[in-house]
């Protein structure tokens, strides 16, 4: 039986699937030991609409996790995507105390940064430092310890709809889990896709689920922007479905199996049988017809994913070209389209910097389950995630003892 200490799981509650993977800490790296998938019913476009639902998929998933890790798992990290994500980037200035930059500077800095106006239905879920700037001297990363008068701080903060995070938390919650953080799903799955390098020339990161496509840019290690579009795997299912008048289970083994974003990938003579609804006889179709339906969806969202890098300003940036990842990216030509559209190198992301059971998670649709277990292992020191919604009480209060620690 393995220390429950030792084990950090990731729960990537999706769209078309939930998906639990346990991971253990050894000597600094970690071995993926256990994993549980089972269908997702009760999300939409990455919000929860049936919590009973959710809450029976992510028990099943667990315990097959649990099964194969041989432990029992209380606690998890979170993956929460879907439309209502909303994102910006901020500015805070503070004068330095004694001169030496401290950690309470960084912290005040930090609080600075993020003292402007959020809306009450809105939950703070990430701020993610982008860089510090002491004295006018910019690009600073870490600032701990150098000398200065004036400490600024540039952070990315990712806000979500409290009820659509607080849903998310209630569910697993209801399932017997607490969940120590909840983390966006992009910023999750880069931590197992993307390599130091890449962050540092500048990457797009495009995750493609089952409802929605997660983007995050890159550049100098640190993310620039996230942003979150509406259409995922499940759209180009529903147009086979309808295009192929098949039923929409067998729609998405025919996108799995045979699919094909690109028609100049596919021989004319290739030909599939697809079963039709109402107990009709199987048709044989040929597979460019399968083709040209699926191109022109994955084109337009490529094109949502070009309008969106455009939006940003950091359409210059990504040096390192895009990563796709999310189980959409497994579909074959995918990567050779968006090489088109983009008009710059793209790779298939998939989980790397793990041990283990690695055989089994190498999809790329494991790619946000994995990065939550690595989230988990490199930021196990902060506090729970607090589902009540009394986190900015709780920030005041730590505030004040801060405070009351370097006036008296």
């Amino acid at each position: 039986m393995v220390k429950k200490s030792d084990i950090i799981v990731g729960l990537d509650i999706g769209t078309t699937k939930i998906c639990a993977i346990a991971g253990e800490v050894k000597d600094g790296g970690l071995e993926v030991i256990g994993i549980g998938s089972h269908q997702s019913k009760g999300l939409r476009k990455g919000v929860v609409i049936n919590i009973e639902s959710t809450v029976q998929s992510i028990r099943k998933a667990i315990e097959e996790a649990e099964l194969m890790a041989g432990c029992e798992i209380k606690k998890v990290y979170a993956g929460i995507a879907g439309g209502h994500i909303k994102a910006f980037n901020s500015h805070g200035v503070i004068a330095v105390k004694d001169r030496e930059i401290t950690r309470a500077d960084v912290a005040r800095v930090i609080e600075a940064a993020q003292a402007v106006a959020i809306p009450t239905d809105r939950e703070v879920i990430h701020v993610l430092p982008q860089e510090y700037i002491i004295d006018d001297q910019d690009g600073i990363q870490e600032p701990l310890g150098l000398s200065g008068v004036r400490l600024e701080a540039k952070v990315h903060i990712v806000t979500a709809s409290v009820t659509s995070a607080q849903n998310i938390v209630r569910s697993a919650n209801k399932a017997g889990l607490d969940v120590a953080d909840v983390v966006l799903q992009p910023i999750a799955s880069s931590e197992a896709v993307l390599s130091q390098d890449e962050k540092e020339l500048g990457v797009v990161l495009v995750d493609i689920g089952g409802g929605t496509t997660d983007i995050a840019i890159y550049h100098n290690g640190t993310v620039k922007h996230t942003g979150v579009i509406s259409l995922g795997g499940n759209q180009i299912t529903g147009d086979i479905a309808v295009g192929l008048r098949t039923p929409a289970g067998e729609a998405e083994v025919i996108k799995k199996k045979h699919g094909c974003a690109l028609i100049a990938m596919i021989d004319k003579d290739e030909t599939l049988d697809v079963p039709s609804v109402g107990g009709r006889k199987p048709r044989v179709l040929s597979k460019r017809m399968l083709g040209e339906i699926i191109e022109p969806r994955v084109e337009e969202l490529f094109q949502f994913i070009q309008r969106e890098i455009m939006r940003s300003g950091y359409d210059g940036i990504a040096a390192s070209g895009v990563v796709l990842t999310g189980g959409t990216a497994s579909l074959r030509g995918i990567v050779e389209l968006a090489e088109q559209v983009f008009d710059l190198p793209v790779r298939r992301g998939l989980p790397s910097g793990i041990s283990g059971l690695v055989d089994v998670v190498k999809g790329p649709m494991y790619s946000t389950g994995v990065g939550l277990v690595l989230y988990g292992m490199r930021n196990s020191d902060k506090a729970e995630f607090d589902s009540e919604g009394k986190n900015s009480f709780n920030r005041l209060l730590k505030r004040m003892k801060e405070w009351m620690k370097e006036f008296f």
